[in-house]
């Protein structure tokens, strides 16, 4: 994302939508932002961008690589072509922000809202931290001494709240405020206490990136529960949204009939991956994979190698290795040359190549090899992670040592919980 401090969205308003290549893709129309119960600048999702043929289409922040005084530019020309439809917990900055009524929380003051800009957070999140707002009833006649018209933070306009704005019910936006500070893992289990309408509560309010996190960390059948009760259009992107190997997981348990109609759903760029993983035995390396590890081309450099695992959304043990390979650099990749490992790269200059600092001797996996043989590799060479390189010497995934873990547990260990499986081992101890 480019260096920008602030956009006020008024701003966004009509400018052109570029892919990464130039190719016109649309114009920018509103900003979506997730609203939350209290008075906390909410976080920026995406844009609704107008395509050429009038359809409304979501964009999220994540896709966004710059944005510029005259223009937007995507990371990838291929955007959803759904039709934008906005979620309960969801509210358009221009259609619903601007020129609502709120009061100053200071003084009780009644504005109008006039703006709103977003601002960059270290977590690459945006936020809508501040609000132009005009007091109810000023004219800005001639001789008037000053404007009436002031930006604020967010905090300080009361009555732009989930519930002002959008009257959801209370109960689901309280427990969302919840889990803004909780991890996914941790709200996973929460839920599975819930009774089965505040489930489907939260998760129809959840965005998709954060509900695909909290389905991860869910047994099969809440997952497949959760599933079901979404609409199938959002039920594929909540896939999409997943990591690959979590997803084929998922897809591996439903009926074929419910399993083709969703990857049917997804764009060819995000189906295809997700069909060659289920082409493998869940209990071979092909199984445990995921298609989207960290992929440079010999003449990368250290630098861009590190830029790459510093994404916030790169899992901890994805991030560990680099898989040199020649293009293309999507799995099924051309020839792969090695591996290179992060401790590697923090110990080379920033300028130099990362075939100078390949790993050539590490062996890799075969898709076919059994479970016994994957766990016996990652102990044996002290991995987080390790390549997938198939009989034609192309990369066709990693596995990772979470993964790894996942199948070795007992089926019912999400159930069991990570408070029951410590207080077991006071028991032991004491």
């Amino acid at each position: 994302m480019a260096p920008v401090n602030r956009v006020f969205a008024a701003q966004l308003a009509g400018l052109p939508v570029f892919g990464p290549d130039g190719e016109s893709i649309g114009k920018v129309r509103d900003v979506v932002a997730g609203l939350r119960l209290d008075q906390q600048p909410p976080r920026v999702l995406g844009l609704v961008v107008e395509l050429s043929t009038r359809r409304r289409v979501f964009v999220p922040m994540l896709r966004i690589t710059s944005i510029e005084p005259n223009a937007v530019t995507l990371a990838t020309g291929s955007v959803n072509m759904r039709q934008f439809h906005r979620r309960p917990n969801e509210v358009l900055v221009l259609g619903q922000v601007t020129d609502a009524h709120a009061r100053l929380a200071a003084t009780g003051t009644r504005v109008t809202v006039l703006d709103a800009a977003m601002e960059p957070t270290r977590t690459r999140d945006w936020v809508l931290a501040k609000v132009a707002v005009r007091e109810r009833g000023a004219r800005l006649g001639i001789g008037k001494r000053r404007s009436s018209l002031r930006v604020l933070p967010w905090p300080d306009v009361s009555g732009l709240s989930l519930t002002d704005l959008s009257g959801q019910p209370q109960g689901a936006g309280q427990l969302l405020m919840l889990f803004d500070t909780m991890r996914a893992v941790d709200i996973a289990a929460t839920m599975r206490d819930l009774p089965a309408k505040r489930r489907y509560e939260i998760a129809d309010s959840m965005d998709d990136e954060r509900l695909a996190d909290v389905l991860e960390e869910l047994p099969y059948e809440d997952q497949k529960e959760l599933l079901a009760h979404l609409p199938e259009e959002r039920a594929a992107d909540i896939l999409e949204a997943m990591n690959p190997d979590d997803a084929t997981d998922l897809l591996a348990e439903l009926a074929p009939a419910e399993q083709s109609r969703l990857l049917d759903l997804m764009p060819p760029e995000e189906s295809e991956p997700l069909k060659r993983l289920l082409t493998y035995s869940s209990d071979t390396a092909g199984g445990l994979m995921t298609s989207d590890p960290v992929v440079l081309t010999p003449d990368a450099t250290i630098a861009e190698a590190l830029a790459r695992i510093r994404n916030a959304d790169l899992s901890a043990a994805l991030a560990t290795m680099i898989f040199v390979c020649r293009p293309p650099t999507e799995t099924p990749t051309g020839r792969y040359v090695g591996c290179v490992h992060f401790q590697r790269l923090l110990r080379e200059p920033p300028a130099e190549l990362v075939a100078g600092a390949v790993d050539t001797d590490l062996p890799a996996l075969d898709p076919t090899a059994p479970l016994a043989e994957v766990t016996r590799y990652f102990a044996a060479y002290n991995l987080a992670c390790g390549p997938v390189v198939d009989a034609e010497d192309h990369l066709v995934g990693a596995v990772t040592v979470d993964d790894v873990l996942d199948h070795l547990l007992p089926e019912d260990w999400r159930e069991t919980g990570l408070r029951d499986v410590t207080e077991t081992q006071e028991v032991k101890n004491a």
